[in-house]
């Protein structure tokens, strides 16, 4: 059975916003392991979107860069989205019933599934099918934005706490 987790970069006052802040290059090199080591990703839309940055090699990009798109590139995809016509390569359209299809990409499967976008997150983690959350604690305080937990924070215990670099705690929860 797949794992679902929910992980993302996160200012200290709870924020997500991929504009305000980057990975430094010991996360980013964290991050192209990890997608390398995913069964696959499941986006909301817009999350998916920024994503396609990924899809097109750019001139300008670094070895590490290259590195990442490769991994993403190869990884498959599920986008949930009712306003999206069409998705990208390695990517599968779910229009309806997505409870349906993430029930059965965790029954199928075997590994970890990402998934990607507070809002998606938060729907499946009121259909209780969020295994883990990774919050990828950066040292900048934003004051606004999306928040991580787009709802009410379901109840979570600490199974790890891990340095990665020089300024980012990773916390693991897992639901009570």
């Amino acid at each position: 059975m797949a794992k679902l987790v929910f992980g993302m970069n996160q200012s200290l006052d709870g924020y997500v916003d991929h504009q305000e802040f980057a990975p430094g290059p010991a996360l980013f090199r964290h991050f192209i392991e990890q997608v390398r080591g995913l069964t696959g990703s499941v986006y909301g839309r817009r999350m998916y979107e920024v994503m396609r940055y990924w899809d097109e090699d750019h001139p300008e990009w670094t070895p590490e860069e290259r590195d990442f798109a490769a991994a993403w590139r190869c990884q498959p995809k599920w986008v949930v989205s009712r306003s999206l016509k069409s998705v990208g390569p390695n990517a599968t359209l779910v229009e309806d019933d997505f409870e349906a299809v993430i029930r059965g990409l965790k029954a199928q499967l075997v590994g970890e599934i990402d998934v990607s976008g507070p809002d998606l997150a938060r729907s499946l983690t009121d259909l209780g099918f969020i295994d883990e959350y990774r919050l990828y604690l950066h040292p900048v305080v934003l004051g606004r934005g999306k928040p991580f937990f787009a709802g009410p924070r379901p109840p979570l215990r600490l199974v790890t706490s891990d340095l990665i670099g020089e300024d980012v705690i990773r916390l693991t929860y897992v639901p009570t």
